[in-house]
């Protein structure tokens, strides 16, 4: 950081990364089990992509954020998707990668990622 314009961008950059955390009503929530069997198994990089994916792709009405513990350890790290007037997705077992393809699939397509889900064969 050479300058104080240098530091206000950074900190506009990040005000607006937390907007996308910014707890709404309306359309999709994302949430990711940020509980300590979460963490441990890799749910901040997972969240991190989450909320970068999402302001890269300007996707103005999901809303990305964290929740304690969901109850499945064993398959964290877990991300559940909440949509108006369907059924919730839980993902498991997921990777940043693996959110990636959630964010272009699931959220811009409205298309669910089966395999990643609980309840699939080898899960």
């Amino acid at each position: 950081m050479k300058s104080l314009a240098e530091l206000q961008a950074i900190r506009d950059k990040a005000r607006a990364n937390m907007g996308i955390r910014e707890d709404k009503t309306d359309g999709v929530r994302v949430v990711v089990g940020m509980a300590t069997c979460g963490i441990a198994a890799g749910a901040r990089p997972v969240l991190s992509t989450f909320v970068e994916e999402v302001a890269r792709e300007k996707l103005q009405d999901v809303v990305v954020g964290q929740t304690g513990c969901i109850g499945i350890c064993q398959y964290e790290p877990v991300v559940e998707v909440f949509e108006p007037d369907r059924p919730k997705t839980t993902y498991v077992k997921m990777t940043a990668e693996k959110a990636i393809k959630v964010v272009h699939q699931h959220l811009m397509n409205g298309q669910i990622v089966e395999e990643y889900t609980i309840g699939t064969s080898g899960k």
